[in-house]
């Protein structure tokens, strides 16, 4: 069974697709909701040996880096294998 861990958001890699998709505004809407209500859904992210590497949740991963946090909520999957 899966299950949310505190993952080091310095230690996150972010692949440079997957950063073209993001939008400011959507970041600065989750971040207040973040703010009032928590974080609702981790994220997901795989370790390839050295450090983390997104997998989905871009949004909320740079909502809690804007927020100031160390740490983001997230579930760690496996890599797919090609």
């Amino acid at each position: 069974m899966l299950k949310d861990e505190k993952i080091p958001i310095a230690e996150i890699y972010v692949p440079t697709k997957r950063r073209a998709t993001l939008n400011p505004e959507t970041v600065d809407r989750l971040a207040a909701a973040i703010l009032e209500e928590g974080q609702k859904s981790a994220i997901l992210v795989r370790h390839d040996g050295k450090r983390y590497v997104l997998v989905e949740g871009l949004h909320r991963l740079e909502a809690c880096r804007a927020l100031g946090e160390d740490t983001v909520l997230g579930i760690l999957v496996q890599a797919r294998k090609h």
